[in-house]
């Protein structure tokens, strides 16, 4: 029997059953997990590394992966150095979940709960950014997801998205496997779908050969395209070990790390490519604009159906990662009943953006979901690797790390810092920080906040192993 922990790393002095339940027992079993942040025990792991790319292929393969790629040109870069801003950035933000993902096999536990051994009773603070950042994605995916639906169905805009809710939700209450399971399928379906669109939709579109963006502006477009690239690969390192966590012990992590890297750069570089391509037919960023450039009929429903397919895909593990990090800050909610909650409140926010300006709305949404992110990484890694070297090599043993009470200002106090170093470098529709300005739009925030927080936290940290 696991030793259960409250939210800040304390010993509990019983089990907890609203964070432990019954656990999936095999490949194909889809009742209800109810397993929350307990970390599973060796006697229920199961499955091999390559589940994990079609875990991380599947959910990227969506219209909002596409039209995020539309950037590159509309700064004015020309389609082959926009490519390789998409690579480069794809491929820095794709690195670290790839890692983080390692370390599902070797403790059992998800990424916010294993987050509590860094940040102690802090842990409140990234768990709940998380938890909205899940509902938050909920709503920029289900947006797409949920206008396919309605027009697919003839069906009014918020009953395409309600249904959209109520079907990733239950996908979210299944759990861990259901979601696997699904994505398997959904690799296959998925990428059939999106070539046959880019075919139908690339059809007489030339890439554009030369950008309008020169000198320190083209520069500067090449640094902001690479950098929104690099956001959408590590918005997924807070769920990395979520979707890792049943996996044995054993399990080779170099093949865990290249299958999740490969899932996670070959979806974002395909749907962002495809996106740099149509630049020029894609004005209309919603459905509609998708049925009208597919020419309607047979392939414009097509279209619709894996707009709203791909959309279920990546809801379904917002909603489930969403459920972990409720528990992880103390919430006593069921997971099941957590999950739904985060498909609930993805709803109404959904019904907001599509209020009114849609675009301004969406890209306010997205801000506010990825900037936190760097810090965080930068706290967990350095406490991981304190941790490995003073345990001499030896296997983790997640109940006596979590035993040993840590401080929760240093990580919180390096969390604030490092947020507010990125500020003036930051590039949004809300704000341009001074330093992104000077710097012809270019955005560094996430290195400066990531570095910032490796140097206010390291020597915390270095500090408080050493023995007194």
């Amino acid at each position: 029997m696991p030793l259960t922990h409250v939210p800040g790393g304390l010993p509990a002095d019983s089990r907890q059953p609203v964070f432990d339940g019954r656990m999936p027992a095999a490949p194909g079993d889809l009742r209800v997990e109810a397993h929350g942040i307990e970390p599973v025990p060796e006697s229920n792991r199961y499955g091999g590394p390559g589940r994990l790319f079609t875990v991380w292929f599947a959910p990227n393969l969506t219209m909002t992966g596409v039209f995020t790629g539309t950037v590159g040109i509309a700064l004015g870069l020309d389609f082959a150095t926009a490519l390789a801003a998409v690579v480069l950035g794809t491929m820095v933000g794709a690195v670290p979940t790839a890692y983080l993902g390692t370390w599902g096999s070797r403790t059992g536990a998800g990424q916010l709960p294993l987050a509590r051994l860094a940040f102690g009773r802090a842990v409140t603070v990234p768990g709940i950014l998380q938890w909205l950042s899940s509902v938050a994605w909920d709503a920029l995916i289900g947006l797409f997801g949920g206008d396919a639906l309605a027009r697919l169905c003839g069906w009014p805009f918020w009953l395409g998205v309600l249904a959209m809710m109520v079907v990733q939700g239950a996908l979210g209450v299944l759990g861990y496997e259901a979601i696997h399971r699904l994505q398997i399928i959904m690799t296959f379906v998925l990428a059939a779908a999106f070539a046959l669109i880019a075919h139908r939709l690339l059809d007489g579109v030339h890439p554009a050969v030369n950008g309008t963006a020169h000198g320190a502006d083209r520069a500067g477009a090449f640094v902001l395209t690479s950098t929104i690239a690099l956001s959408l690969a590590l918005s997924w390192a807070p769920y990395a070990s979520d979707f890792s966590r049943y996996l044995p012990r054993t399990t080779s992590r170099p093949r865990m790390f290249w299958c999740t890297l490969l899932g996670l750069v070959v979806s974002f570089v395909a749907v962002q490519a495809l996106g740099l391509l149509g630049a020029s037919v894609l004005t209309d960023q919603t459905a509609e604009g998708v049925d009208k450039v597919l020419g309607g009929g047979a392939l414009g429903a097509f279209g619709l159906f894996a707009v709203a397919l791909a959309a279920l895909c990546s809801n379904a593990m917002n909603d489930y990662s969403g459920s972990l990090a409720l528990q992880t800050v103390g919430v006593r909610l069921p997971r099941p009943a957590a999950a739904a909650l985060a498909a609930a409140l993805g709803f109404p926010l959904v019904l907001w953006m599509h209020a009114a300006d849609t675009t301004a709305r969406f890209q306010n949404v997205l801000l506010f979901v990825g900037y936190w992110i760097p810090g965080f990484l930068a706290i967990v890694v350095v406490d991981w690797r304190a941790r490995a070297r003073r345990r001499l090599g030896a296997p983790i043993d997640l109940a006596a790390e979590t035993a040993r009470p840590q401080s929760g200002w240093p990580p919180l106090a390096a969390f604030v810092v490092a947020f507010a170093a990125a500020v003036p470098f930051m590039n949004t529709s809300l704000y341009v920080g001074p330093v992104a300005s000077a710097l012809h739009g270019a955005d560094l925030s996430y290195y400066v906040a990531f570095l910032v927080a490796l140097g206010v936290y390291a020597p915390l940290r270095l500090r408080l192993s050493t023995p007194r």
